[in-house]
């Protein structure tokens, strides 16, 4: 853990200036740029909005808001958005990134702090603009969001250690860039972004209590939409799941990292 810390340390520059041109590269030739950044989710929010908020807008009572599904909605997109942006970059983390690792001795670690950093950043732009957002619908902040850079931690680890597993399968059977996107969209549905837990049959909840993540998104929901403190248990246990599914991504990593080298 020590030399991962360190080699973040010695590779800062290398960190920085590598996440500036990721985004930069992002939106290379685009007319509205980093504007795309926003867009995206928003558009999406809109029309879920527009086709589903006439059906779902009285399941929503604890939001003080004749906007109270758009607000629901907005904070789940936005914790959604930033675990399935970090666990699509890092399908590339190693096969985008082969003639760095042949040419180059840069610490592997480097590369997932990289991925996170401009993902972070992204969501970051997205979220002031939800702010904004809530702002003109007279859902203004409360001090519950300072639960928010916790919740993102947890999201961050949980994302990581499942790119970093997937980064690595993606080396040896490149059909799991394929398989990953069509996961990301049944695991959407499977959890209760565009719906509330309550609309769920009883006896099926319980399904959704599987979905590891719930409970992070949940508590975007909490903070952003409710307005009231996460449930710091669940929060906490799904901490410790990422912490394994991260531990488990950087011991395929140094297991198949000569081997890796040789594929790409």
């Amino acid at each position: 853990m020590r030399g991962w810390f360190r080699s973040i340390r010695d590779y800062r520059y290398f960190i920085i200036s590598s996440i500036r041109s990721e985004l930069v590269n992002q939106f290379a030739r685009s007319r509205l740029g980093g504007l795309w950044i926003i867009v995206h989710p928003l558009v999406m929010v809109a029309i879920y909005a527009f086709v589903l908020s006439a059906v779902l807008s009285a399941k929503f009572s604890g939001i003080d808001s004749q906007y109270a599904y758009a607000i629901y909605l907005t904070s789940g997109i936005l914790g959604w958005t930033l675990f399935s942006d970090v666990l699509t970059r890092c399908l590339g983390l190693f096969v985008g990134n082969a003639d760095l690792l042949k040419k180059m001795v840069v610490p592997k670690i480097a590369l997932p702090v990289i991925t996170a950093g401009a993902g972070v950043i992204n969501n970051l732009f997205l979220f002031l603009a939800i702010l904004v957002i809530f702002a003109l619908l007279g859902h203004g902040p409360s001090l519950h969001l300072l639960w928010l850079p916790v919740i993102t931690a947890v999201l961050l680890v949980f994302a990581l250690g499942l790119g970093l597993i997937a980064a690595v399968l993606n080396v040896f059977i490149r059909d799991v860039a394929q398989i990953v996107p069509i996961v990301l969209q049944f695991l959407f549905w499977f959890t209760p972004i565009v719906y509330p837990v309550d609309i769920i049959p009883a006896d099926l909840r319980g399904l959704i209590g599987l979905n590891p993540l719930h409970p992070i998104i949940s508590a975007y929901h909490d903070v952003l939409a409710y307005q009231q403190a996460p449930d710091l248990h669940a929060l906490a246990i799904t901490a410790a799941a990422g912490l394994g599914l991260v531990a488990l991504g950087f011991w395929l990593v140094r297991q198949a990292s000569a081997e890796m080298v040789d594929v790409l």
